[in-house]
């Protein structure tokens, strides 16, 4: 079985070519090779300068736009408002004011 097994391995390096122990193989990569690296630098570098301008107007657009102030909030049955007073008088637990 062992025979067998390196009989196909050197099958298959004679089908493809025979040993090509000097020759050093290409490295394709997805990105193409003939892009130039600065120009895909300057390209970015303005893609982000444009980013960060379109976000800071669109900050200061929505921030000098103002919202609506109403009187009194609303009455949520959820918020459980007490309005008698504390046990302890009309200060905090551990706060002491003088009271005139």
């Amino acid at each position: 079985m062992a025979t067998s097994l390196v009989r196909s391995g050197f099958l298959r390096t004679a089908l493809r070519g025979g040993a090509r122990g000097s020759q050093v193989p290409k490295r394709n990569f997805s990105s193409a090779g003939h892009h130039d690296d600065a120009y895909e630098t300057a390209k970015w570098e303005k893609i982000t300068y444009l980013g960060i301008v379109s976000c800071t107007g669109l900050a200061i657009y929505n921030l000098s736009k103002g919202h609506p102030h109403t009187e009194e909030p609303p009455a949520y049955p959820y918020l459980h408002i007490r309005n008698k007073e504390f046990p302890w008088g009309p200060d905090g637990l551990f706060e002491t004011k003088k009271h005139h």
